[in-house]
Order: C-alpha cells, then structure tokens, then sequence
C-alpha cells in the first residue's frame, strides 16, 4: 500500500527510495492496493501545477504513468468506512484502502500519523528505505 507521497515522491526523483518502490512495484515485486478515491487522489496531485514543474510530466505523462499503475494494482472494495482512525483526515483514504485490502505494510513517510491506526489494525508502516531491505528482488 503506498501512501500518495510516496508516489510523487518516487516521480520527483529517479534517484530516491520512493522512486526505487514504484521500480519494485513495476517489476512485481511489490502489489500497491487502491480504491478509486485513492487513485484519484494520486492524479489530482500529480497533475498539480508545482508537482508537474518538479517531476516534468505534462498531464498525457501522468496519465500513461497513472494507466501503468493501474494495470499493477490489486483493486481494494472498500467494504466499511473506517473513519476516523488517521491523525490527519486526509489520510482517511490511504487508511481504508490499507484496511479494506488487508495490506501486509503501508509505505509512507509521515509516521507519526498513522501509528496508532497501523497498531489497531495490525498494518506495518515503513519507510520506503525500510521497504527496500525487506524486498528481496
């Protein structure tokens, strides 16, 4: 489950560790659960003005980008709203899709905010440093 800032994160830079998860996720090694407002959530930040001047995809980049994603996804129904659980009520959604889809960790960068839900619920969170010496590829 990968949280929306590791997403842009991993496009912002092709040096990074977020951007070494979407490589993982690319070559299967890792499975990204989304529900449709989560990976709505993804498009409208990608296609911020300030996010397409610092990763340099224009909108038909994001799309083919979001298009590939979507095609590695595992679709999560979000059967019960959760809500609240997430410090933050922006991550509500990142908190269901990781809930309703039994995630087996949540990759984020803000931990504070989602450590006493990633507790009630069971889900790991880690780091996406942490998520690259748990993969074995």
């Amino acid at each position: 489950m990968l949280d929306t800032s590791i997403v842009v994160a991993g496009l912002r830079s092709r040096r990074g560790a977020a951007n070494a998860v979407l490589r993982l996720v690319a070559m299967r090694h890792l499975v990204i659960l989304a529900t449709p407002p989560l990976f709505l959530e993804y498009e409208d930040v990608l296609k911020r003005p300030e996010q397409q001047l610092a990763h340099g995809l224009g909108p038909d980049s994001v799309d083919e980008f979001l298009a590939e994603i979507a095609a590695l996804a595992e679709p999560v129904e979000i059967h019960f709203q959760w809500r609240p659980q997430a410090a933050d009520p922006s991550d509500e959604m990142v908190m269901e899709a990781a809930i309703n889809g039994e995630a087996n960790a949540l990759v984020i960068y803000n931990l504070a905010d989602f450590s006493l839900p990633s507790k009630r619920f069971g889900i790991p969170i880690v780091r996406p440093v942490d998520i690259l010496k748990k993969v074995k590829t």
